[in-house]
């Protein structure tokens, strides 16, 4: 009796056990891989220029739109924004939109080949990517591009030209520690963008030198050290 009441058992599962299964939902379809921008061609390391009242740079020379923002290289591509630690390469998908361009100004390439801005004129600078890449975390600190600044719309002095206020050469003489935005090369590896060491963006180069051979550069001085840079 017992042999035949397992046998109907056996028999049940192998006649339902099939219909439950197909009449399960399947789950939600996978969504499909986002794309990822082509790299942009750079022939060297991109000079850059910043956007007047902001820490905002931009590479005025490719027909791409690159800034560089925060530590990270940012573009749009195909209604997407992608990030990266360098200005040629690793790109990867952010989600949204940066904080910096949600009420960026769309005419700034415009005003830049007609050297003025929202009218007035326009002094701008081209930063030197090694200047850049050395400095732009102590010019961030110090609002050194905001109202007032070297290259500002109106006035204010230029970076590279001697006896600026406080005396001292400009910050392309700067001599600073380790790596910085876009950086190959030199200087250990660190958190990607963000404060405490690491490669910055998109530079090809080595570090700086050690503690206690940085050079006092006027009113700027600038320890290179902390969130990567421009590679």
């Amino acid at each position: 009796m017992r042999k035949l009441i397992f046998k109907i058992f056996i028999l049940t599962l192998v006649i339902f056990m099939p219909v439950s299964v197909m009449a399960w939902p399947p789950g939600p379809p996978m969504p499909p891989p986002i794309p990822l921008p082509p790299p942009i061609i750079f022939p060297a390391p991109p000079d850059v220029v910043v956007i007047p009242d902001t820490d905002v740079y931009t590479v005025p020379d490719v027909q791409e739109e690159i800034f560089f923002s925060g530590g990270w290289w940012w573009r749009p591509w195909q209604g997407r924004w992608y990030r990266s630690q360098y200005y040629d390469r690793g790109w990867g998908y952010y989600r949204g939109v940066p904080s910096f361009h949600r009420h960026f100004y769309p005419g700034w390439r415009d005003d830049f080949r007609q050297h003025r801005w929202r009218g007035q004129p326009w002094g701008y600078q081209r930063v030197p990517h090694r200047d850049f890449n050395r400095n732009w975390r102590n010019w961030e600190r110090d609002r050194h591009w905001h109202r007032g600044g070297p290259g500002h719309p109106g006035g204010g002095p230029d970076m590279h030209r001697p006896g600026r206020p406080g005396g001292g050469p400009g910050p392309s003489m700067h001599h600073g520690g380790g790596p910085g935005p876009g950086h190959h090369g030199g200087g250990g590896p660190g958190p990607s963008m963000h404060h405490g060491g690491g490669p910055g963006p998109g530079h090809p180069g080595g570090g700086g030198p050690g503690p206690g051979k940085k050079r006092s550069e006027g009113p700027v001085k600038h320890s290179v050290g902390g969130p990567g840079g421009p590679h």
